[in-house]
């Protein structure tokens, strides 16, 4: 039988990854059982390969994409993590760094720190929104093209080790030393937690990580002592994360013994998570907001909620993820996050959608569910009549792919054309502003909220230059008939840049047609 010349790399490759994985021990082994042939004639091959190939080969390379290739024919959700990335999302998940702690982007081929993070390193240093970093110890940092892994690398370090900065102050037009002692800087996976009206509280998370319970637990406290007795939860665009966190989430709004979720693992094995005692907020009205970035732990939590008829779901179709993945290291920096189990809600639905397609159609159904209509009328959401599965009162709800909202949404953009919707969430409206401020920082900086809203308003300058600054992009917008929405994502990002988060969040939220929805819920 001949072999196809297309597929001879990845049977190379594939023998080097498990004779990697496999260690020498195998080698050594005389006898081996039927069912560890098949691993030994692969630790043949790589001993043919390595004594008689006739090119050198990169190890590294043809191992990285072979576990990939391995890990494709499973599922979606199982996935390799190589040594250089394995620190950046362990970090994320973690909750938090050591570094020199300021949101900044590369304007112009120099460091620009937007905002130093509040009661960080380089804030307690002395450090300033707008100010360039020039030098980090004797290493170059503009006009070098250099990369964010090699400068998120020389400016992260171990907690309480110094850096010598250069800084250059525009407003001041100098030149400045600091000495930053380097500290854990948070990276918060609850945006934000405020009381959207004098009884209901919103608090928003982004992903499920190592803090999340923590950061989520003393927002909840806050917001009850200032009168919450209703709770919306933002989880729109949270990918995930940590089942465990979820779990412990919901722990604070459902009862004691309540089901929160089922996992089933390869042998059968089924293990089953119930609320505690010790929930905070177990009697008030809930609301979760999801959309179709919603995922994973998400979709535990909002499956929880609406399968107990514990509060309401709206928004629209969650993403449809319902495998389990445990980490696992592969002993040379690099590991595997391998599906383990399936979990079910508690009426004992999966909501995993088929993922016949691992591929790029898979992740990106956004398109899909715009081109069907689903995005903007409840009635296209397709659910299988099958999968029917009953709430604790008798409510019908449907699984086999993602959690449908109690109350639907439709995409904002149906209202404002699509791509000015994505440009004013997008980095280019942060950039824009960024460069309005730091044009004259000193003027922006002796403005009140009232005036910076005034100066906005009555300028038509900025919404003009906005305009321009798009079109640079390769966009042409007309912002005539959306230019009060557009006017007010600008005062938002020049309040997020010149006060704080809190208080963006409240300017946006204004506008929000989730919350809004929510706000009419009597």
């Amino acid at each position: 039988m001949k072999v196809n010349k297309i597929y001879f790399p990845i049977i190379i490759a594939m023998a080097v990854a498990f004779g990697l994985l496999l260690g020498n021990n195998l080698n050594n082994s005389p006898e081996l059982s039927g069912k560890n042939t098949y691993k030994h004639k692969l630790n043949k091959l790589i001993d043919f390969i390595e004594r008689e190939y006739v090119d050198e080969i990169n190890t590294d390379s043809i191992v990285d994409l072979t576990v990939n290739g391995i890990l494709e024919n499973l599922d979606p959700h199982s996935v390799y993590i190589a040594k250089n990335e394995l620190q950046f999302v362990n970090e994320s998940m973690k909750g938090d760094f050591v570094g020199i702690g300021v949101n900044f982007y590369m304007y112009k081929d120099s460091l620009a720190v937007i905002k130093p993070i509040p009661n960080g390193p380089s804030e307690k240093a002395g450090i300033l929104a707008g100010d360039r970093i020039l030098f980090a110890g004797k290493t170059q940092l503009f006009d070098k093209n250099i990369t964010n892994d090699t400068l998120l690398a020389k400016l992260k370090g171990q907690e309480n080790s110094k850096i010598e900065l250069l800084v250059y102050r525009k407003s001041v037009n100098k030149k400045f030393k600091f000495t930053v002692t380097r500290g854990v800087v948070p990276i918060k996976s609850v945006d934000v937690a405020l009381m959207v009206n004098n009884k209901k509280g919103y608090i928003k998370i982004n992903r499920f990580a190592e803090t999340t319970y923590t950061e989520f637990h003393k927002a909840l406290l806050d917001l009850k002592k200032q009168g919450m007795n209703e709770l919306i939860i933002d989880l729109r665009d949270n990918g995930g994360g940590y089942l465990e966190i979820a779990n412990q989430i919901a722990d604070e709004i459902l009862k004691e013994n309540v089901l929160i979720v089922k996992t089933k693992n390869k042998k059968g094995n089924i293990d089953k998570t119930l609320a505690t005692n010790k929930g905070d907020f177990e009697n008030g009205k809930v609301y979760i907001l999801i959309n179709e970035n919603s995922a994973s732990a998400s979709e535990i939590l909002a499956g929880a909620v609406q399968d107990n008829d514990r509060g309401t779901i709206v928004g629209r179709r969650s993403f449809g993820k319902g495998l389990v993945q445990r980490e696992m290291p592969l002993g040379d920096g690099s590991a595997v996050r391998l599906t383990v189990a399936r979990y079910y809600t508690p009426s004992g639905r999966s909501i995993q959608k088929p993922y016949a397609d691992k591929g790029a159609q898979y992740f990106n159904e956004f398109e899909k569910r715009f081109e069907s209509g689903e995005l903007y009328e409840a009635d296209t959401i397709k659910v299988a009549d099958s999968l029917k599965f009953k709430t604790k009162k008798g409510r019908i709800v449907y699984g086999g792919g993602g959690i449908s909202p109690d109350i639907f949404v439709p995409f904002q953009a149906k209202n404002m054309d699509d791509v000015t919707l994505m440009i004013m969430q997008s980095g280019l409206l942060s950039y824009y502003v960024f460069e309005q401020i730091d044009n004259d920082r000193n003027f922006f900086n002796k403005l009140t909220k009232e005036q910076l809203r005034e100066e906005l308003l009555n300028n038509e300058k900025y919404l003009s230059g906005f305009k321009k600054y798009v079109a640079q992009s390769g966009f042409i917008l007309n912002f005539s008939s959306e230019k009060e929405k557009v006017n007010n994502y600008l005062f938002a990002e020049f309040v997020k840049q010149l006060f704080d988060e809190k208080e963006y969040y409240q300017i946006i939220l204004n506008e929000d047609e989730m919350v809004k929805k929510v706000l009419e819920i009597k």
